[in-house]
């Protein structure tokens, strides 16, 4: 049980309910989403009474949007079907590509929400799994319910959608300013969404994605080569043309050590890759490797190389750490600011292929020196972090304070945007 405290200062023991809004969390209608909010969600299931929005978008033909769309004075009625599954409610809804009616559509469907729960126990806070587009579902729906709302910031899509839709920035601020929690991923996506809509003065609690992989294991300190895991379809994102090219130069200096890539992917992919590839010797696909023989198989490596176009978080980077590796990561992206001063991680422009051929240079150089200073850090505070437990902590302290404090001065319902 939570203990939580009323403002008349009487203790009620009970769990409190929260609600989840994700368009990320694997359901009924799409299984195959990533797992990372509802591995976050497990961590603190003995902790609250959980419940799940999931939203799954799809394009609706267009023809039949655009009569929507015009009969209605350019405000499209919202198409929405929902199906209860394990979690919670899966919901589909209609909406059009390129963020066209996007704020229309997502004020819509927090309108939706509300009245979902109209009549019910209401949840003691909505928890919305992107500022940009969950966020604004679940600051709808708090105001005409009257209660208060958090937010998760993961950075990629977030980043993307306050860069596309600056039209918008109103509206993004004032959901990340009247949240009344925010969980950023990584302090890069802090730091790009207060560049764009000013430094928040509520509660903040940096929140790493967790991984089963958490336990140290001790760096081999004559690891031989480099290797990199991604899936193969997404090769784009991961950057593997600039991980060749900077393999090549290496190669034409007689200083390549070799690059194993792991991940599956299908035939097509594989050669897709193997042709992007083929400017080097060094690279090796190695295939796909079971999560069982992931660590081990790292640790035998000099370092871990991905330096990403995109990435949210990467929690293969702190896998990565926690079996042993230095890694090379992009600045800017997956996990950016937390690293700044350590001597094992390596911040890289990842469209410059001659500063990955440097980092990479220094993988193996250094590989000794680096591993010793990687060792003393497994068994610091700062690795205790992204322990499953710890972010467990997190995640339940904070949301506890953000319905504690907000009980103190409650909001006004309002059911205006």
């Amino acid at each position: 049980m939570i203990l939580g405290k009323l403002a008349s200062g009487e203790t009620l023991m009970r769990k409190y309910r929260i609600l989840h809004v994700s368009a990320d969390f694997p359901d009924c209608v799409q299984a195959a989403k990533t797992p990372v909010i509802r591995t976050l969600l497990e961590l603190v299931a003995d902790q609250f009474d959980q419940e799940v929005w999931s939203l799954n978008r799809y394009s609706p033909p267009p023809l039949s949007f655009l009569v929507n769309a015009v009969g209605r004075g350019l405000q499209p009625r919202l198409g929405i079907e929902q199906q209860a599954f394990e979690f919670g409610t899966a919901v589909r809804y209609a909406a059009p590509p390129r963020g066209l009616f996007h704020a229309t559509m997502l004020r819509q469907l927090g309108d939706q929400l509300a009245r979902s729960l109209e009549g019910k126990p209401l949840p003691d806070i909505i928890i919305g799994h992107k500022l940009s587009v969950e966020g604004l579902v679940v600051r709808r729906a708090a105001r005409k319910l009257g209660i208060p709302y958090g937010l998760s910031i993961q950075g990629n899509t977030d980043a993307k959608i306050l860069s596309a839709r600056a039209d918008l920035k109103g509206e993004f601020a004032r959901t990340f300013h009247e949240a009344a929690v925010v969980f950023p991923f990584s302090p890069w996506a802090l730091r790009r969404v207060e560049e764009r809509l000013g430094k928040r003065s509520g509660p903040v609690h940096m929140l790493p994605c967790a991984t089963e992989i958490d336990t140290p294991l001790s760096p081999n300190m004559a690891g031989e080569g480099l290797v990199s895991v991604f899936h193969l379809r997404g090769q784009h994102t991961k950057n593997l043309s600039g991980m060749a090219q900077a393999m090549r130069l290496l190669e034409r200096g007689k200083e390549a050590p070799g690059l194993a890539i792991l991940g599956g992917g299908s035939e097509a992919e594989l050669a897709r890759c193997q042709s992007i590839a083929r400017i080097t010797s060094k690279i090796e696909f190695e295939g796909p490797i079971s999560r069982e023989a992931l660590p081990e198989r790292l640790n035998r490596a000099a370092g871990f190389v991905l330096p990403s176009r995109r990435e949210s978080f990467g929690l293969v980077f702190i896998e990565a750490l926690f079996c042993g590796l230095p890694v090379i990561y992009p600045a800017g992206a997956a996990v950016d600011g937390y690293f700044d001063d350590a001597e094992f991680a390596l911040r890289v422009d990842a469209s410059d292929p001659a500063a990955i051929a440097d980092a990479m240079r220094k993988l193996v150089r250094d590989q000794k020196q680096m591993k010793r200073a990687l060792a003393l850090w497994q068994q610091s505070e700062d690795a205790v972090r992204f322990s499953r437990a710890a972010i467990a902590q997190v995640f339940n302290k904070g949301l506890r304070y953000a319905v504690e404090s907000s009980r103190l001065v409650p909001p006004q319902k309002s059911g205006t945007a």
